[in-house]
């Protein structure tokens, strides 16, 4: 490789990455683990929902606190849905759940502060949830449509919520290009596998982009503008 060919590389990596590993890096080397309180909480009930749910009289409970269904009443629905983003998937290996929270739920604390990466993760959950009866009602004729058997599919975890916060994690850092790759990882993941988990993530990713637009064009003006070395959350 050229020395040219690295220099532009190198200042690819600076201006792709540069502010969003700095300040990351920056808030690690000040307060270590007390840079990510949320995340840790989040990391310690995801586990502890792991080890309940898989003892004899465990199950149901964490069903009944976390476990949604597009086959739920909605009002059921809403009232899990805070705690189904700590519930691990069944069908999954838990570390995987473990991991995607520690790395972008950490990520997005130090980035966006605790509260809005909650609320960017519920925005993104959410959307998976509402898309999922919205594609039940219109049918598995339909190509964002999902079949009758998707009713009764547990709908838990936190991936939609970590695909949101990724991309909205990107908008904000104007990791533009890291940010396209998640968006077209998750439509390969849709056209690889056709099922609920897939076109909930995009459901997620069209909710959180549409918060970016808002907040681009009626945010606060630090939204607006380029984000420094060093932004604010």
């Amino acid at each position: 490789m050229t020395a040219w060919n690295t220099s532009s590389l190198r200042r690819f990596a600076r201006r792709e990455w540069g502010p969003l590993f700095w300040t990351v890096r920056d808030a690690l080397v000040r307060d270590t683990w007390r840079a990510i309180p949320m995340t840790i909480g989040a990391v310690c009930l995801t586990s502890v929902f792991q080890v309940v749910q898989n003892t004899s009289w465990g199950f149901q409970p964490v069903q009944d606190l976390g476990s949604v269904k597009a086959a739920d009443p909605l009002g059921l629905a809403l009232l899990r849905t805070p705690l189904s983003l700590f519930v691990p998937a069944l069908d999954l290996p838990v570390w995987g759940a473990l991991a995607q929270i520690l790395l972008v739920f950490g990520i997005a604390e130090i980035c966006i502060g605790w509260w809005r990466t909650l609320l960017i993760g519920y925005v993104a959950t959410l959307a998976g949830t509402t898309y999922a009866r919205i594609g039940l009602g219109l049918g598995p004729e339909h190509p964002l449509g999902l079949p009758v058997s998707d009713r009764i599919v547990n709908d838990t975890g936190p991936s939609a919520a970590v695909v949101g916060l990724a991309i909205y994690v990107c908008w904000r850092y104007r990791a533009y290009l890291t940010g396209a790759l998640v968006i077209l990882a998750m439509i390969g993941e849709v056209l690889v596998k056709d099922n609920l988990a897939g076109k909930e993530h995009l459901a997620a990713i069209t909710a959180v982009m549409a918060v970016c637009v808002v907040r681009a064009r009626w945010g606060p003006v630090r939204s607006r503008v380029a984000l420094g070395h060093h932004p604010p959350p």
